[in-house]
């Protein structure tokens, strides 16, 4: 008799591969613990008992499906998160970037932008900004169109402006967006040279030549094959 460690793992193959020919999602070369705590994160927030039930769930409702591509999506992110990280893109990367005529950036696994609006506010700083072109792209469509809003909450914006602090911002972050019922909206000035966009880093090829790749907190969730 297999263990039930043996059977658990065949049902996640089935599930990998049944998304695969169904939607076209390709987590099979993901790595399997991370991977497999987000399955049963889905199989739980449906209701459901296996992962064999959860197949037969996404294959016969899309609406299902949407629901496992957030919960799969790793979404953590933030306003200049790691500080560190962007101040050695200013130290680093910029002087490179200032001997450029034009460039493009690419934020593979952008989640919901925040990252790609800090970028953003970086270039404007550096006085990069009018000759970039920022492209940021995500797997799941529902983390795009947050992206696009460029709506996020009140409440983060302390955190936010300690890590614009850190991350050696020039000015005040409150420059960079308007406050409203809880909200804030980034201003649309930082907005018009960023392209949204569905990728999946798994199965589709780049599209384009790129100056400066961001690609973080993404490769760490695939297998050694992928």
């Amino acid at each position: 008799m297999p263990s039930a460690g043996h059977r658990e793992n065949i049902e996640i193959a089935l599930l990998l591969d049944g998304i695969y020919r169904k939607y076209g999602f390709d987590f099979r070369n993901y790595a399997h613990a991370s991977l497999k705590r987000r399955i049963w994160k889905s199989v739980h927030a449906e209701e459901l008992k296996s992962v064999t039930g959860l197949l037969e769930r996404l294959l016969h409702d899309p609406a299902a499906m949407e629901r496992f591509l957030i919960t799969i999506s790793v979404d953590t992110t933030a306003l200049f998160r790691d500080p560190g990280f962007y101040l050695a893109l200013r130290r680093t990367v910029a002087p490179f970037l200032r001997e450029l005529p034009f460039f493009r950036v690419w934020h593979a696994g952008c989640a919901s932008g925040e990252e790609v609006y800090s970028m953003a506010i970086l270039l404007q700083e550096e006085g990069l900004y009018a000759k970039s072109r920022i492209y940021a792209t995500d797997m799941n469509e529902v983390l795009i169109e947050k992206a696009k809003s460029g709506i996020y909450p009140l409440r983060a914006m302390q955190e936010y402006t300690e890590n614009y602090q850190q991350a050696g911002g020039a000015g005040s972050l409150s420059e960079y967006y308007t406050a409203s019922h809880g909200h804030v909206l980034i201003k649309p000035s930082l907005r018009q040279n960023i392209v949204w966009g569905q990728h999946n880093l798994v199965t589709d090829s780049s599209f384009n030549e790129f100056q400066l790749i961001i690609c973080r907190n993404v490769m760490i969730y695939f297998d050694t094959t992928l």
